[in-house]
């Protein structure tokens, strides 16, 4: 079978003179579901740029349907059938779905708009993927998973017949990501060609035709799913024998360390996205907090860290009441916090990542000579914690935006985990990193929770809450929903119909959060 985009001999290499693309040499078939995969640094999304036309190779060729194409930019990519959907949607949340999927593509008749024609294409594509929404819904007010289904409707509806999907499950649920392969099979079957980007080989097992292996910026293999294990793409990814096997012993709870009793808050248009929510976290164990995003998880977060004020309710950590505490009171009781938004609010990216690490930790006494802060101290500790942390650098006073996003997440852990941390704060810890990093976190968590850390976690990924978690709440529209003691008394689907609405456990059931 001839190829329907080749490319071959790719090479990118950057200012510091680090190949992102070593001589890659790539390929997928019409009709198929092509997964690429490899760990964080590996090259996979400098690839993927070049494809779609926002990264110029240094050397090689990219070929469609047998003919060389060279891309300027995402259009040149577009022109040529090639559509992507990025992890982070790229929507237009006061426009409808019908103005986001044609912006910049309107037809025109007689000069003009022509917004019948418009809904009429908009409203084809959406039958295709079973899509019951009213194409002028504002997209501020979709879920999720209907947010993603509008993104590949906005790809195809400009042509697209390969359409590359940059970790497409990451924020869904059980039912949503199984409703979402449907639909991909769908569209392979009929001839549309999907490159899927994922960290999760289950689904890479489930879901794809063939999978490509990356690492360290070259192509490792590409082979049929159905002639490898998961473990062996493992292997092929990290370079060595990996096991998905995370020891963890039973729990041993100790005192309470956080208690949150009926807080409430609001968004700029005065909703109520947390609504009188109450949970205890103690001492030796990990309480995970599930949920589609937009749920009220991430200002419940915000509330419990002092990024937000609460509306009403309290909020105890340690034995002190802070609600409304400043974050370095916070961090000097001993409380610490991974967002989910490492860009934002984890990182100054321009900055080096020693500047990073010791951000936070200018009230360290051990980091100052004579009233001053030691430039040695600080390299000899912060090229200990970039080794600890398996960060891929040149050195501790390398720019953090030249790192990976995975490496990223690293230098966000080496500053936030610590032996005098008491109370623990994560959100989203293995969102976009490979298995090999998402692992090492987790043993670290794991490590600091039978150390008596008491820890907080948010997480979309069930997988991951799953492994982690001892117990857990779901919450949905700004309430908990459910709360399991013991999350493996609870199946995936199960907290999925939580986590959607679909079932909401009674105020006795839920109450036993706070009153544990």
């Amino acid at each position: 079978m001839s190829a329907l985009l080749e490319l071959k001999g790719i090479c990118k290499v950057y200012g510091n003179g680090i190949y992102a693309n070593r001589e890659v040499s790539f390929s997928v078939n019409a009709g198929e579901i092509h997964a690429l995969v490899g760990e964080n640094g590996a090259g996979k999304s400098t690839l993927m740029k070049i494809i779609y036309g926002m990264e110029k190779p240094d050397m090689g060729e990219i070929r469609v349907n047998g003919k060389p194409v060279s891309f300027a930019s995402p259009q040149d990519a577009m022109a040529m059938s090639i559509g992507m959907v990025h992890q982070h949607f790229m929507l237009v949340e006061s426009l409808s779905i019908v103005e986001n999927v044609a912006l910049g593509y309107e037809p025109a008749r007689f000069g003009f708009i022509n917004r019948a024609e418009a809904r009429r294409k908009v409203e084809e594509i959406m039958k295709l993927f079973d899509l019951n929404v009213n194409p002028d819904t504002r997209v501020s007010d979709l879920s999720v998973g209907l947010k993603q289904k509008v993104e590949i409707i906005k790809a195809l509806y400009r042509g697209a017949r390969i359409l590359i999907l940059d970790e497409p499950t990451a924020v869904l649920t059980p039912q949503e990501t199984t409703e979402l392969f449907a639909r991909l099979k769908q569209l392979r079957d009929d001839g549309y060609t999907v490159i899927f980007i994922s960290h999760k080989l289950r689904e890479v097992m489930e879901l794809c035709d063939r999978v490509s292996i990356m690492r360290k910026g070259e192509m490792i293999d590409t082979v049929n799913v159905r002639d490898v294990t998961q473990q062996q793409i493992s292997a092929m990814m990290v370079g060595a024998n990996y096991s998905e096997k995370l020891d963890k012993a039973p729990a041993k709870p100790g005192e309470v360390r956080l208690r949150v009793k009926d807080a409430a808050c609001v968004n700029r248009f005065g909703k109520r996205v947390v609504d009188g929510v109450s949970l205890t976290v103690r001492a030796g164990e990990i309480l995970g907090v599930a949920g589609v995003e937009g749920n009220g998880q991430n200002e419940l977060v915000e509330m419990i860290f002092g990024l937000r004020k609460p509306l009403e309710g309290k909020i105890e950590a340690l034995g002190k009441d802070v609600t409304g505490l400043s974050i370095r009171r916070l961090r000097e009781l001993g409380v610490a916090y991974i967002p989910a938004d490492r860009m934002t609010l984890g990182l100054a990216t321009t900055m080096s990542i020693e500047d990073n690490i010791f951000a936070t930790k200018l009230g360290d006494r051990g980091l100052y000579r004579g009233g001053l802060l030691s430039a040695g101290r600080m390299h000899e500790r912060s090229q200990k914690l970039v080794e600890e942390f398996l960060v891929k650098c040149d050195s501790p006073q390398t720019e953090v935006e030249m790192l990976s996003g995975g490496n990223m997440q690293k230098v966000v852990a080496a500053r936030e985990f610590g032996d005098d941390i008491r109370l623990f704060i994560v959100e989203q810890p293995s969102r976009g990193i490979d298995v090999g990093a998402a692992k090492f976190l987790h043993e670290k968590l794991i490590e600091m929770r039978d150390a008596g850390c008491a820890i907080l976690l948010v997480s979309a990924d069930l997988d991951e809450l799953f492994k982690l978690s001892d117990g857990a709440v779901v919450m949905y529209e700004g309430k908990i929903s459910a709360y399991f003691p013991d999350v493996t008394q609870v199946s995936e689907s199960e907290m999925g119909h939580y986590m959607l609405g679909v079932k909401r456990q009674t105020d006795e059931e839920i109450g036993r959060v706070y009153h544990a």
